[in-house]
């Protein structure tokens, strides 16, 4: 059976899952470990409000490590450096909108830069971990929360 191929793109007929990539970037006070996040907007909507990693979609012909840092910077306003793969999650049904397959990267971050909400980021700030729970913190981000409080 042969594969169809689009003349446009090249691409082939397989249904394939999008990568995304989440900056997981934290810091020490003197209140304890505190994570960057990002309060999500409205899309998808059952995440509205919610606290999640600053994160997106790798575009096509990106490496995955530049387009942490670049998402982190347009989510955050902050600066990252030194991306390293944390966690890797796929589980179909993840994400509503389609099956995505999440690289989490620990991100090396400036501890104290005022984080911005910016593009689909309806705020952004460094958030105590014990405020970080499975009621306030979007999708399966809790699995990488739960490993920082372990």
């Amino acid at each position: 059976m042969a594969n169809e191929k689009c003349s446009e793109c090249g691409r082939d007929g397989y249904r394939s899952p999008s990568v995304t990539v989440d900056a997981v970037a934290a810091r020490e006070t003197d209140n304890g470990l505190e994570l960057l996040m990002i309060e999500r907007g409205a899309n998808p909507a059952v995440w509205q409000g919610m606290w999640a990693f600053p994160g997106g979609f790798v575009d096509y012909g990106e490496d995955p490590e530049d387009a942490v840092i670049r998402e982190l910077m347009e989510e955050t306003g902050v600066k990252g450096e030194n991306p390293r793969i944390l966690y890797v999650l796929g589980a179909p049904g993840r994400d509503p909108r389609k099956h995505c397959v999440g690289l989490f990267y620990l991100v090396d971050a400036d501890s104290s830069a005022k984080p911005i909400g910016d593009d689909d980021a309806v705020s952004a700030a460094w958030v105590p971990i014990e405020q970080l729970n499975a009621e306030n913190v979007a999708a399966d981000h809790v699995k990488i929360v739960n490993m920082f409080k372990e």
